[in-house]
């Protein structure tokens, strides 16, 4: 029986440097959180340090991978490892999820006088009314307005779902081996990403300057921002990853049988999609 091969990544530099930049920007915003003079320089070297690592170590993988030394026990691997990661992305979406259902469900009708909250309400907050959304008994942030579904929230649905099927699209291509299909079909999805990044961008100047509706807007306000905040962060990354995918396939690289590096970005998209439809539901509509 011949004996199985694996293969053996070779030492490697480049997670104490990504270590050492990740300390730096965290260190910096500490500092820059107590007015330190330095923290701004110590910051912007730490996320140099951190991009040149991403660029330098994505670039060593990408150079292996075309030159086929990878086989079928790493490329599991791979995927194991996009899945353990998705799935990671998941559990910190659903801690802040988890955040707005508690407030929504337990906290604030309990401030309101329900439940075990008779005595809190009576003593603290008699005047609280218990309606959500809301930024609390003692108002914080003052008046504001609520961001409404049905303006840029659902035109971002619509945005966001459509990318979601170009990027299928681009997926179909690449198997059955029409490279300008797959092309087009990410240079599309990229498109829409950074199309809906603008759009929020757009939509939190409109809360900032017309709604007063800032992070600082008690619960609704810090729960609206966090997750929406977060999730467009994801959409940035994730437009970035398939248009690096993007560049690379017009380059040559990739076929019907070894894309993973497209499929592992496909994955992630499908997610954040997937997110949105929960932030727009349970954010925006409810």
């Amino acid at each position: 029986m011949a004996e199985a091969q694996y293969y053996l990544p070779h030492g490697t530099k480049w997670p104490i440097m990504g270590s050492i930049g990740l300390t730096a920007l965290v260190a910096g915003f500490a500092a820059m959180l107590n007015g330190a003079s330095v923290a701004s320089l110590v910051m912007a070297l730490g996320f140099v340090i951190l991009v040149a690592m991403m660029f330098l170590w994505f670039g060593q993988v990408v150079r292996e991978s075309e030159s086929r030394i990878y086989n079928d026990q790493v490329d599991r691997s791979f995927r194991w490892g996009m899945g353990w990661f998705i799935f990671s992305e998941v559990c910190f979406f659903g801690a802040f999820f988890g955040a707005l259902f508690y407030a929504r469900v337990y906290s604030v009708p309990w401030l309101g006088g329900e439940g075990t909250g008779v005595a809190t309400n009576l003593f603290l907050w008699p005047a609280f009314d218990s309606v959500w959304p809301t930024n609390g008994p003692e108002a914080v942030g003052g008046a504001y307005r609520v961001m409404e579904a049905w303006g840029i929230p659902a035109l971002n649905t619509i945005i966001l779902l459509s990318s979601g099927g170009t990027v299928t699209w681009a997926h179909w291509g690449i198997i059955k081996g029409s490279r300008p299909q797959f092309i087009w079909g990410l240079l599309l999805t990229v498109a829409l990403g950074f199309l809906f990044v603008g759009l929020q961008a757009y939509e939190y100047y409109e809360a900032y300057v017309h709604l007063n509706l800032k992070l600082t807007t008690g619960i609704y306000g810090s729960t609206f921002f966090m997750l929406t905040g977060f999730h467009g962060a994801h959409v940035t990354i994730g437009a970035i990853m398939l248009l690096v995918v993007m560049l690379r396939g017009m380059k040559g690289h990739f076929d019907t049988k070894h894309h993973f590096a497209f499929e592992a970005a496909a994955w992630y998209w499908h997610f954040v999609d997937v997110v949105w439809l929960g932030l727009f539901i349970f954010v925006y509509w409810l």
